[in-house]
């Protein structure tokens, strides 16, 4: 019959053991002062709501995203064939997945439509915005603020119309503050655009 190791014995194998791990896994790097994320400039009251049919309903679906804006940071376009990421600027989300959910929160806050937010296998609206995100992030060439959405919007049967929706902010800092700031106001430019886009 095997002799049971002492605690302290036990106790240290299992620290030292941690201890070797901890130079294998990320236990938490440093953690940034603050997160950027987007804020719709219009928004729904509380109590409202909305009830629909397919008709008029309305789907926003996650847009892809190149493998640049497929992260929590904030690129910069240095040069033509370079890119950076903005110091300290770090989403709460990634961008495309803020962006759409922008965009539902205005349509939504024009009470005009029922909107569905993302995928609902329940609910088969004839209206759905897809696309792709190509550009947002800061212009260190032009000192400004690029967002760029490729959208497509299905309707009833197989018809699909594809709109460029662009907004920039010129004069911004390259710094986390500012560049955030203009990216919230770019992005709320573009969901307004995209509303009055799909009625």
């Amino acid at each position: 019959m095997k002799t049971p190791m002492p605690i302290t014995i036990r106790a240290g194998a299992v620290a030292l053991a941690l201890l070797s791990l901890s130079g294998c896994i990320g236990l938490g790097g440093k953690v940034p002062d603050s997160l950027i994320t987007l804020t719709s400039a219009a928004t729904a009251p509380a109590g409202a709501g909305a009830s629909g049919n397919a008709a008029s309903a309305i789907a926003i679906g996650d847009f892809e995203a190149p493998a640049k804006l497929d992260v929590n940071r904030v690129p910069v376009q240095v040069t033509d064939s370079e890119i950076a990421y903005v110091k300290d600027a770090v989403w709460n989300e990634k961008p495309a997945r803020l962006l759409s959910r922008l965009i539902a929160e205005t349509i939504r806050a024009k009470g005009s439509r029922l909107v569905i937010d993302g995928d609902d296998p329940g609910a088969q609206p004839e209206t759905r915005v897809s696309g792709t995100l190509r550009e947002m992030g800061y212009d260190a060439r032009t000192g400004e603020v690029v967002l760029v959405l490729d959208a497509a919007k299905s309707g009833a049967g197989s018809s699909v119309t594809i709109r460029r929706f662009e907004a920039r902010v010129p004069g911004v800092t390259a710094e986390a503050a500012p560049v955030g700031a203009a990216l919230n106001q770019a992005a709320n430019t573009v969901a307004g655009e995209v509303a009055a886009w799909v009625g």
